[in-house]
Parts: structure tokens; C-alpha cells; sequence
């Protein structure tokens, strides 16, 4: 059976999330912005932590741990290469490696770029990915430590994985990435399909995130490098496809 997967908004625009397996008990915290909403929804349902996953070393994904951890002992994993600079690790994980949440399959996918580290965690049975600050809803994360390269390649990598996966990414920031999006490709029907649901969601409280990576491939100007109209308003027509991405992250980051 997949995951139960709870988003729990924090902050003023981050989300944790929830992955929890029915059959074992077992409950995944992935990321840890905010004690008080999280501890609200493990009560509220009865759920006990066993494992954090920890996707990068920024504040507003990691500063509430101790809190959690003082009401919720759990296997707290993350990156090795970032072991540094996150709180200490139980499990310290790279690319490649995969371990359990009861009976789900948890894939370790670096998708450096925001920054170096970055890890997402891939569901497959449970058909979801957490992407944190990597893919975002209509955007990806701003290139704080990696290059333009790192980041298309782990754009590209979480682009690989099925269309039906489910993207639980780190922030509320679809509003505004859409309006960027509309900018470089408004002839994209998807995209204004979107936009008009974006809205709506919003103006009733609704969260944007998750969303689907088939959507996110139709519509997220950072996955579409090879939109014609894209390359056409870029004045990039038929350029390699990493050049394109660079663009792209470069008017966003201006915008």
C-alpha cells in the first residue's frame, strides 16, 4: 500500500510533509520548518516520528529539529556530503542509496544546484518525490551554491522519473512563478490552464503544492528548454537546451 503523504503548511510559505505507512507505524517528517504544526498534526492523528529526512542545510528547513526530536526521538538522514552543516545524522546518505519507511522504498537522488548537497527522496511505489528547493511548483530554486549545469542536471533527472510521480515541493511560490512563466511562454495553453487554477486555489486558501511532474513538464518554463516559443522569446532558437535553462534562471532571478 503507498504512503499516507501529509503536506503541513509552516512558516509564511514553506510546507513539511508526512509520509506514513499504515501497515507498520512507521512516519517519515520530510523537512522540518515549524515544530508547532507538525507536532499538531502528529497528534492529531496519533502518529509517532520514526525518521526525518532532511533534503538541504537552510534554516527554514531544518531549525525546527531539536523541538521535534525532543517530543519525537526519529533516525534523522540526510546528505553526507552536508553533514557539516545539518544537524547531526543518524543515517548520512548519497546518490545511489535507498532505505525503508516501513514498507515503502525510499531512492536518494542529488539534485544539487540550490544548493551543493541537495538531496530529493523518491517514492516509487508511492509515486512521489520530494524535491524541496530543486523543482519547485512552476519554478526551481535560485542558484545560491551550484552552477546553471548542476541544476539543469538535476532538473533533468527529476524530469526522468514518471509522469504520474506526485512533487511535493518546499514552498508556496506558485503565484509568482506563474506570473514569471507567462512572460517567456504565454502561448502555452497548459500554462494559462494553470494559471486561472492557481488562482482560484489561492484566493480560497488552497495550497498549490503538491503537483503532478506531468503538469510540471507541460507547464514549468525550467523543464521546458526545448519550447520552441520559449527559445523563440529568449532569442536562443536552437540553442543546447543547457543554455536555454541558464537563460531562463537568469530573467527569473531579475524578475
Amino acid at each position: 500500500m503507498p504512503l499516507e503523504i501529509l503536506t503541513i503548511p509552516c512558516l509564511s510559505d514553506n510546507y513539511a510533509f508526512l509520509a506514513h505507512d499504515a501497515s507498520t507505524g512507521d512516519t517519515a517528517l520530510i523537512d522540518a520548518p515549524e515544530a508547532g504544526p507538525i507536532l499538531t498534526a502528529l497528534a492529531d492523528r496519533g502518529w509517532t516520528l520514526s525518521h526525518v529526512l532532511l533534503t538541504h542545510h537552510h534554516w527554514d528547513h531544518i531549525d525546527a529539529l531539536p523541538e521535534i526530536l525532543a517530543a519525537h526521538p526519529a533516525q534523522v538522514v540526510g546528505a553526507d556530503a552536508d553533514a557539516h552543516r545539518l544537524p547531526p545524522l543518524d543515517l548520512a546518505v548519497v546518490e545511489g542509496d535507498s532505505f525503508s519507511i516501513g514498507g515503502e522504498t525510499v531512492q536518494v537522488l542529488d539534485v544539487s544546484g540550490h544548493t551543493i548537497g541537495h538531496l530529493a527522496f523518491y517514492m516509487p511505489a508511492s509515486k512521489a518525490v520530494f524535491t524541496a528547493d530543486s523543482l519547485m511548483a512552476l519554478g526551481c530554486g535560485r542558484l545560491f551554491e551550484g552552477t546553471p549545469r548542476q541544476m539543469w542536471q538535476s532538473l533533468s533527472k527529476l524530469a526522468a522519473l514518471p509522469d504520474d510521480t506526485i512533487v511535493y515541493s518546499g514552498h508556496e511560490y506558485t503565484e509568482a512563478n506563474a506570473r514569471f512563466a507567462e512572460t517567456i511562454e504565454p502561448g502555452n495553453p497548459d500554462l494559462q490552464s494553470r494559471i486561472v487554477a492557481i488562482a482560484r486555489a489561492r484566493a480560497v486558501g488552497e495550497a498549490t503544492v503538491p503537483s503532478t511532474l506531468a503538469l510540471e513538464k507541460a507547464t514549468n518554463p525550467f523543464l521546458r528548454a526545448q519550447s520552441q516559443e520559449i527559445q523563440q522569446v529568449l532569442n536562443l532558437q536552437g540553442a543546447d537546451l543547457e543554455d536555454v535553462f541558464t537563460e531562463v534562471r537568469k530573467r527569473k532571478d531579475i524578475f
